[in-house]
């Protein structure tokens, strides 16, 4: 039996299609999604996809599960969820928003509400919009690009970050009107949505899968198995990139020096933290921050 790699699928990638405006290696619009390259095998995704349908209808396979989109479907991808068999009608029309991990997290990094519910469209990737949420959707896709291309504005960033953050508060009110009109939540998706709350009031001071799970009253094997089949991600994969992200923010946005931040997220010492984020992002902390 011959095994086939599955091929990570990211941004630079993405911005090589034509029709597409972009924001550094953080965000791409395209409203010729149609028109795009599209992988013969699977790709996993290091990036967060969202796309509405307007015309025509999409196949593909998410997770080895068969997704069918059509106009007025709005999708939801985030990151590491594998794509494959991707099939599309010739007349098929849609908008198409891509953006970095990193770049989604700060933007919703102080939100807890608006993170919970993004969690549910992990496990709920296809939601039907009502009309008025249709146009809301192509009202911020337009205003977004605008200020993507308008280059001369020294607030450029933070506008559309702002932009951004209005969005997914609407994307959310849709996530949580869909949630409460659809079927009860599995054990598995209450544990995944559970355990992702508890990282983001603990990820500062606690990294232990064990600390969590006794929490949930499970055992951490159970924990593991059950957070990897909701989300394609382990507990200590989750637990790390809320780490990491406060790392990046902290070194970024803030005065502290290192050790500060070490003690504040609960590292043994400046050294260890230092390792450790060499180990997840390249290079080390100060290294980081002057870049």
């Amino acid at each position: 039996m011959v095994k086939h790699t599955i091929k990570e699928s990211d941004l630079n990638k993405a911005k090589t299609w034509s029709e597409s405006v972009f924001l550094d290696n953080d965000l791409l619009l395209t409203e010729r999604i149609n028109e795009a390259p599209m992988p013969t095998e699977p790709r996993r995704m290091n990036f967060i996809l969202i796309g509405l349908c307007i015309k025509g209808e999409v196949m593909y396979q998410l997770d080895t599960q068969k997704q069918v989109i059509t106009p007025g479907d709005i999708l939801i991808v985030t990151d590491r969820h594998v794509v494959d068999s991707y099939q599309h009608s010739p007349d098929m029309e849609g908008l198409c928003m891509m953006m970095s991990v990193n770049f989604f997290r700060e933007i919703i990094q102080n939100v807890g509400d608006i993170s919970s519910l993004f969690l549910f469209s992990r496990l709920h990737p296809v939601m039907r919009l009502e009309q008025k949420e249709i146009n809301t959707f192509k009202e911020y896709f337009q205003a977004i690009k605008r200020k993507i291309n308008d280059e001369s504005n020294h607030f450029r960033k933070d506008l559309i970050r702002t932009l951004l953050l209005a969005m997914f508060y609407d994307l959310s009110n849709i996530i949580y009107r869909v949630k409460n009109d659809g079927k009860p939540q599995t054990r598995a998706q209450i544990i995944f949505t559970k355990f992702i709350k508890l990282v983001e009031q603990n990820f500062r001071q606690e990294r232990r899968v064990s600390w969590y799970a006794e929490q949930l009253c499970i055992t951490a094997k159970y924990l593991s198995e059950t957070v990897k089949s909701a989300s394609q991600r382990t507990p200590n994969e989750w637990i790390d990139n809320y780490v990491i992200l406060e790392l990046r923010v902290q070194l970024k946005k803030s005065t502290k020096n290192i050790k500060e931040i070490a003690e504040e997220l609960n590292f043994p010492n400046q050294s260890f933290l230092g390792k450790y984020f060499k180990e997840h992002v390249g290079m080390s902390p100060s290294k980081y921050r002057r870049s």
